[in-house]
């Protein structure tokens, strides 16, 4: 009896397990899909208008590269996308998205400027309608294979896919109807080298890329700070209801174009100071950071990668100035 008890105890587990074994596993893409989940919810702003607020934060690996706000317009017969994020992954996302608010096609899909947070979802989006200011095209043409490679690093396997796609559909400054939407394109410059503005008339929405930043430290690998000022003075004159930053929430008010002003022109001011004292690098990047910009996401991290991107020529200006008397 004792053996008959204790063989029925050791078969038992063993035919659980052998039931278990039989049940499907979890599916790896349903697994993969929840992983690398950006968790889009876009927030209209206004009638058709909708934007997806990113993080104010870097690029890593525990935030996908999400740290950027796209968004779109829904009009009478199509839709207008500005932006597509940083991966494949996002522009997926970021289009199943845009199909739980409407059925309707994506007829204009904008890039704003050529960082590889703003196109490297492209690939989600139909080919014929990617487009972007001629510049900005031919600066991803150029450099979007390097910023691929290099968002890899920082963001990891969420990028995963991602190619660089760049718009083959050249962009005018103009107001014209796109999609039932009365729209208004301004090229400017300043962070980069070409910097598009959208206007929305009817809502007053003013999409404005990278030349805005709110409540975050500006970033400027391929700043003209004198462009950029200028550029910033030239939105301050559009007939505005609210303002989309490239990064930070959404304003009702100027006040992002006001901290933006303020942050750049004492970056200008600091580079320029420190080049006409002498400092070295190394004295720069120790420089105190004012109190009213502490309270800027990141301002630590992007007042040192200004320095390096901006100085050298801070102290090249000096010197020039310098030989010239």
């Amino acid at each position: 009896m004792g053996d008959a008890m204790s063989t029925r105890h050791v078969a038992f587990p063993a035919l659980l397990a052998c039931a278990l074994a039989l049940l499907p596993a979890p599916a790896p893409a349903a697994a993969e899909a929840t992983r690398f989940d950006y968790r889009l919810a876009p927030q209209e702003i206004a009638p058709g208008v909708h934007v997806f607020t990113g993080l104010r934060e870097d690029f890593s690996p525990a935030n996908g590269g999400n740290i950027v706000n796209t968004g779109f317009i829904v009009g009478s017969t199509g839709v207008i996308v500005i932006d597509t994020g940083p991966s494949r992954r996002y522009g997926e996302q970021m289009l199943a998205a845009i199909r739980r608010v409407t059925p309707l096609p994506v007829v204009l899909t904008i890039n704003t400027h050529h960082h590889p947070d703003h196109f490297l979802g492209n690939q989600a989006f139909p080919a014929a309608t990617l487009a972007a200011l001629p510049e900005t095209q031919r600066g991803i043409q150029k450099d979007g294979e390097a910023f691929n490679e290099n968002l890899y690093r920082m963001a990891g396997d969420w990028m995963e896919g991602t190619e660089r796609v760049a718009p083959t559909q050249p962009l005018a400054a103009g107001r014209r109807t796109v999609g039932g939407r009365d729209i208004e394109i301004v090229a400017l410059d300043g962070h980069t080298p070409a910097d598009f503005v959208l206007i929305d008339h009817a809502s007053g929405t003013v999409f404005a890329g990278d030349l805005l930043f709110h409540d975050r430290a500006a970033t400027t690998p391929h700043a003209d700070l004198a462009h950029w000022l200028a550029a910033l003075e030239r939105l301050a004159t559009l007939p505005a209801r609210q303002w989309v930053p490239g990064h930070g929430d959404v304003t009702r008010d100027a006040a992002a174009i006001a901290q933006t002003r303020d942050y750049l022109e004492w970056i200008a001011a600091t580079m320029r100071e420190g080049a006409e004292s002498g400092l070295d690098m190394t004295e720069m990047l120790a420089r105190p950071i004012p109190a009213r910009f502490r309270g800027l996401a990141e301002v630590e991290r992007e007042y040192r990668r200004s320095v390096v991107h901006l100085f050298p020529a801070a102290e090249q200006a000096v010197l020039e100035k310098a030989h010239a008397r």
